[in-house]
């Protein structure tokens, strides 16, 4: 990525920008697409579903409620988001692994770690609906921009053609 949020953020004063609550997780400090929503809480099954999609440069933006209590993402979660073409995911929650997921080619924001696994088949979940948080309204389809000094959304394209 050859442009930097506070560019972005500067040059385009309509676009949002997340609350600083964010750690970087990932491989990659810099990502950027189109959002997919989720929204789940303390089970990351459908988190998993979606990741074994094909991403095409995409990012997962994971509405977890800003649970503190179990992690949504990992090691291997990451590495089937690699596998299939995501940019980045970003988690209103917790990942684990971090070790692990500093080895991974694709961007990964969250609020904290946590070493324990989410618990399957315990809560449903939303795909693709309009969720909000860190100050943000993030909609399937808009572009989200992600960096070292956080996170830019809008609903176009805003970065640079080529990028």
């Amino acid at each position: 990525m050859s442009f930097a949020t506070t560019d972005l953020s500067d040059s385009h004063p309509e676009a949002q920008c997340a609350d600083p609550v964010f750690g970087d997780f990932g491989g990659l400090l810099a990502f950027h697409g189109q959002i997919v929503t989720l929204k789940v809480f303390e089970d990351n099954a459908m988190v998993r579903a979606l990741l074994e999609e094909k991403g095409d440069g995409k990012v997962l933006v994971v509405d977890g409620g800003g649970s503190l209590r179990c992690a949504l993402v990992g090691g291997n979660l990451a590495a089937l988001g690699v596998e299939n073409g995501w940019s980045g995911i970003v988690v209103n929650g917790c990942v684990r692994d971090s070790d692990e997921l500093s080895e991974h080619e694709i961007g990964i924001k969250a609020i904290a770690v946590h070493p324990r696994k989410s618990e399957k088949g315990l809560h449903t979940g939303r795909r693709d609906r309009v969720v909000s948080f860190a100050g943000v309204t993030f909609e399937p389809g808009m572009w989200l921009y992600a960096d070292g000094d956080g996170i830019v959304v809008s609903e176009s394209a805003i970065h640079p053609q080529g990028d």
